[in-house]
């Protein structure tokens, strides 16, 4: 004797749905790539006053996920970390496949030092003092924009006021 299973397309139907929408809820949440919000901030050197597009990071997976695995990062684009408290700061290059130049940045705005740092590079690159903010850019783009330690970065730029 044979038993015969009942097809019904409505119970596979509604079975191959729930499996693809687990599927695709699984891997968007697998990427693990945080979205930024993007703000021209402005930086006042002896030279005048130069513009950055900088995506902001500023929550906790924000501020670990920084520019890691990014391509290319185009002259005048930046991202700029945003810091609960001023402390010293310490970054390092683990996934980053561009070699990027970092300020330290005072709570007032200041820029304490600059450093250039290698793509890939695991040695830490620390500020020597306590520092609000990091602002990083391609490798260069504050020597060839004129900026130096000393030039402030528009605070009330940061925050939209």
């Amino acid at each position: 004797m044979r038993i015969f299973r009942a097809f019904t397309p409505r119970k596979e139907f509604l079975g191959f749905f729930f499996f693809l929408f687990s599927l695709l809820f699984v891997l968007s949440s697998c990427s693990g790539l945080e979205k930024f919000e993007k703000r021209e901030i402005s930086i006042e050197g002896k030279r005048g006053r130069v513009s950055v597009n900088a995506e902001i990071a500023q929550t906790p997976a924000q501020l670990q996920q920084g520019l890691m695995h990014r391509k290319e990062l185009k002259d005048g684009d930046g991202m700029l970390f945003i810091f609960e408290r001023d402390q010293i700061l310490s970054f390092w290059m683990k996934n980053t496949l561009i070699p990027l130049s970092i300020a330290y940045i005072a709570s007032d705005g200041r820029i304490l030092e600059i450093h250039d740092m290698e793509r890939g590079n695991l040695n830490p690159v620390r500020s020597s003092r306590s520092a609000r903010y990091a602002l990083e850019v391609p490798q260069g783009w504050f020597g060839r924009s004129g900026i130096v330690p000393g030039d402030s970065l528009d605070i009330q730029s940061i925050y939209g006021r």
